[in-house]
């Protein structure tokens, strides 16, 4: 897909990695839609980058955990830039709870941000994908492809996004393909400290931290060289999932 002159929805894109992967498609040529919920401020300051880029952005408020205004969402995109080819679900939230824990107020939080937002975020987007053979990236998690026992309710719902990626794809199909990134030691949680930090680096086969543009050249691929690609999760995390 050329990306210049397309648009692009990306929700979560007030800040971390919904704000780098956006900044990353415009700076190929393409227009945004920044989506965000509580981050106001944050989604103001992305548009800010993304117009100082010479690219035609806008903010998009609303709260994915209710099914209306998920499948809304790229309808408004639409209208506001005559077209939508590329979704990306990168909102989320991650919220640790033992099994002991985990109540089902959190569950509930979890499992309709991280998963069945996207879906009908999707769903909504399809009459405007369909038409120009469009292309969906959802962000999974490492957590999905490994327990966690601290973070059950998310790795299960990560879990979900990578199942989510394959029957979407296969439903989808020829007309747009559906793939997932599930990222690993990438981006830690702002409250881990330097030790954490340093622990996940040096027990990561590649001895390091990744950073957000290791994610958005994963999805660059995808949406720019992976057109024979479709229903596959592409980890982005340094070898833990091997080591």
């Amino acid at each position: 897909m050329e990306l210049t002159g397309r648009v692009a929805l990306v929700t979560g894109a007030g800040r971390r990695l919904g704000r780098a992967l956006a900044l990353g498609l415009g700076r190929r040529g393409m227009s945004l839609a920044v989506h965000y919920h509580t981050s106001a401020s944050e989604a103001n300051v992305t548009v800010h980058a993304l117009r100082e880029l010479g690219v035609d952005a806008d903010a998009f408020p609303a709260d994915l955990r209710d099914v209306a205004q998920a499948r809304a969402l790229p309808g408004r995109a639409a209208a506001r830039f005559g077209r939508l080819d590329v979704v990306v679900n990168s909102a989320g939230v991650m919220l640790p709870a033992g099994v002991e824990e985990t109540t089902p107020e959190l569950w509930d939080e979890v499992m309709d941000l991280n998963l069945r937002a996207g879906f009908f975020v999707v769903q909504g987007a399809l009459p405007w994908l369909k038409q120009s053979g469009g292309r969906v990236i959802n962000i999974a998690d490492v957590g999905g492809l490994e327990p966690w026992p601290r973070y059950n309710a998310h790795c299960i719902s990560k879990a979900g996004v990578v199942m989510l990626t394959k029957t979407l794809a296969r439903a989808l199909a020829p007309e747009i393909t559906v793939n997932a990134i599930a990222p690993g030691a990438v981006m830690p949680p702002d409250e881990w400290d330097a030790d954490a930090r340093e622990h996940l680096a040096r027990t990561t086969p590649l001895r390091r931290l990744g950073g957000p543009d290791d994610v958005v050249a994963a999805a660059l691929y995808l949406l720019e060289g992976g057109d024979y690609v479709t229903g596959e999760t592409i980890v982005v995390d340094g070898g833990r999932l091997i080591r």
